[in-house]
């Protein structure tokens, strides 16, 4: 083998590390789950539904192929995201899968017969309306996530606060609820809630991850 295929070899067998890092779906659902704050283990096992033992064998191999990182904090470990271009690759990634796969494509189209969706005809227009008052945008997830990132001109209203505040909402303006991402089913749940109370509510798919993979944090 002469040194130019050796070295070429070499450069695929590194970029293959992300994908092998990647090619788990709890690793993703991991990855999505990081897009939205930093988490401690406990926390991340508990929100992908797997034992602690397995979630830190997971975040092992994400870390050992520098998609995250780990940094101790009192008596846990709290991992985040490498580099805002690791959400980037899950958003892109996601969205070729969703292009290409029948299959997640009809997952998607059952997902979506459960709730109404933002039919505007851009996330600009849904800014622009957001901007001027014409329209209320909540972000459902738990509020530690809102607080490290969030939609423009979106409030805080988790969806386990939200039967219980439903006075803060007006009647006489579409609501607009969004969570982590086109597989989150929180914004869904909460959309479901506020029609049955005679509200006007349409659910986003995309999250802050895929807002901030087009626009920008």
């Amino acid at each position: 083998m002469n040194k130019n295929r050796s070295i070429k070899d070499t450069l695929y067998e590194q970029v293959a590390r992300i994908a092998k890092a990647a090619a788990s779906p709890k690793r993703l659902e991991l990855i999505e789950l990081l897009c939205q704050a930093p988490k401690t283990v406990e926390v991340l096992a508990h929100e992908a539904d797997i034992s602690m033992k397995l979630a830190s064998a997971h975040l092992k191999e994400l870390r050992s192929a520098r998609l995250v990182e780990n940094k101790r904090q009192g008596k846990h470990i709290v991992y985040r995201l490498a580099s805002e271009d690791v959400a980037r690759f899950w958003v892109a990634i996601r969205m070729l899968a969703e292009d290409r796969l029948f299959e997640l494509q009809d997952a998607l189209r059952q997902l979506s017969t459960t709730t109404q969706e933002w039919v505007g005809n851009s996330r600009n227009e849904l800014l622009r309306k957001a901007k001027k008052g014409e329209v209320v945008v909540i972000d459902v997830r738990p509020e530690n996530e809102y607080e490290v990132g969030h939609l423009p001109f979106a409030r805080s209203l988790p969806l386990l606060e939200l039967k219980n505040r439903l006075a803060e909402l007006p009647k006489n303006k579409p609501i607009v609820a969004y969570c982590r991402g086109p597989f989150c089913l929180m914004s869904a749940d909460a959309v479901k809630l506020l029609r049955a109370k005679g509200f006007d509510a349409v659910q986003l798919r995309a999250g802050v991850a895929e807002w901030a993979s087009e626009h920008g944090r």
